[in-house]
């Protein structure tokens, strides 16, 4: 088959972009023609893959969002594909990947949290927001799809509420990890390099806290649990890892709360192996995520995961086994309880959550899909 593979933007790092590229190398393996379409893409392709840059003129993001999915609507209108899956918030295609979630739900749960003082002075972004909307309805609408792809039974409930999706026809798959590169054996190599490099022994406790966008992943939240068990856990320490623009303000707030010396900020980095690999607990008391990549990649790498009832990865979690999902209503002293608890239970929880990781193995979620796309392709 020819499928055209749909996103705005083909790259090495992204959660959505890496699950492009390894669908695209699962669907060339099995003998099928996999199709990037993208307004950019970055060598190299996966191998049996092409791409189609479709770059209308565009200034401004907001206008690049909307020109992009009408220049997509054109290339399919003139292009025969045995299927079109889209990956993101375009019109044409047969299957749709709501791998972000819904924009709506993002905006009620989050959203405030990611913005400076100064952004919501400004009000900036609305434009960009009421276009996401609308894309995304038109892309839900009925008779714009014949079947929703979701990564959490969250995210499914979520769209059937808002867009009157029919039930049959969500699909859900949850995301999974590369349990060859997400590994415990790291934590005797790399993992201890790491520890070294930040002055931090096999003696120290370290929580691992990692995600792009600190207010949406519950950066807060960490610092103020962390400074709850200072004083009673002195070998504690926190390791704080991915890209915010306002990370100098949580810098500050862990001054503040009286950890900044047993805190370390690395900002982004490309081994998030190694970040996992050099810590005990991994917590991610995020604000919406339709499924956080990082829970399934932390149980891979043999950490007791701790998040929230708004994280569609929470799905996977067996509570006391090989995690905890923190209540509605949680707040830093239920988060420092659950942390303390795996602290203390680390071996226990390592081994379970190695295990749950690997029924979720990214090869099997790559095949289920295939399964799916050929089965919708050939009615």
């Amino acid at each position: 088959m020819r499928i055209a593979l749909v996103h705005i933007r083909h790259a090495h790092s992204g959660g959505v972009e890496r699950y492009l590229n390894l669908l695209a190398t699962h669907l060339a393996e099995a003998g099928h023609r996999p199709v990037v379409v993208c307004r950019s893409y970055e060598e190299p392709l996966p191998p049996g893959a092409e791409a189609v840059r479709l770059r209308p003129l565009s200034i401004g993001p907001t206008a690049r969002m909307r020109n992009f999915a009408g220049a997509v609507e054109a290339h399919l209108r003139v292009n025969d594909y045995d299927l079109v899956y889209a990956l993101g918030r375009t019109t044409g295609h047969d299957v749709i990947r709501l791998g972000g979630g819904c924009h709506a739900t993002y905006l009620e749960l989050a959203h405030e949290a990611t913005r400076s003082p100064i952004a919501r002075l400004m009000r900036g972004g609305a434009a960009k927001h009421r276009a996401t909307l609308e894309l995304e309805a038109r892309g839900l609408a009925p008779g714009a799809y014949r079947r929703v792809i979701t990564n959490s039974e969250m995210t499914k409930r979520d769209a059937i509420a808002r867009y009157a999706i029919p039930e049959e026809l969500v699909s859900v798959i949850h995301n999974g990890a590369d349990t060859e590169r997400f590994h415990p054996r790291l934590r005797d190599g790399a993992g201890r390099e790491l520890r070294a490099s930040l002055g931090w022994s096999e003696a120290e406790e370290v929580l691992l806290f990692l995600g792009t966008g600190y207010g949406r992943k519950g950066l807060d939240r960490v610092l103020e649990a962390t400074a709850l068990l200072a004083l009673e856990r002195p070998a504690l320490r926190l390791l704080v890892v991915g890209h915010d623009s306002g990370r100098a303000s949580f810098e500050a707030r862990a001054a503040e709360l009286g950890i900044a010396g047993r805190t370390r900020f690395l900002g982004g980095r490309r081994d998030a192996e190694v970040c996992y690999a050099a810590a005990d607990v991994y917590a991610l008391p995020t604000r919406y995520d339709p499924f956080a990549n990082s829970t399934v990649e932390a149980l891979a790498s043999g950490l007791p995961t701790i998040t929230t009832l708004t994280n569609g990865g929470h799905e996977l979690i067996e509570e006391g086994v090989d995690g905890s999902v923190l209540s509605e209503s949680a707040d830093a002293d239920e988060l420092a309880e659950r942390v303390a608890h795996w602290l203390d239970h680390r071996a226990q929880g390592s081994a379970a959550a190695r295990a749950k990781a690997e029924r979720h193995r990214a090869p099997l979620k790559m095949e289920e899909t295939r399964l799916l796309l050929e089965e919708l392709a050939s009615e």
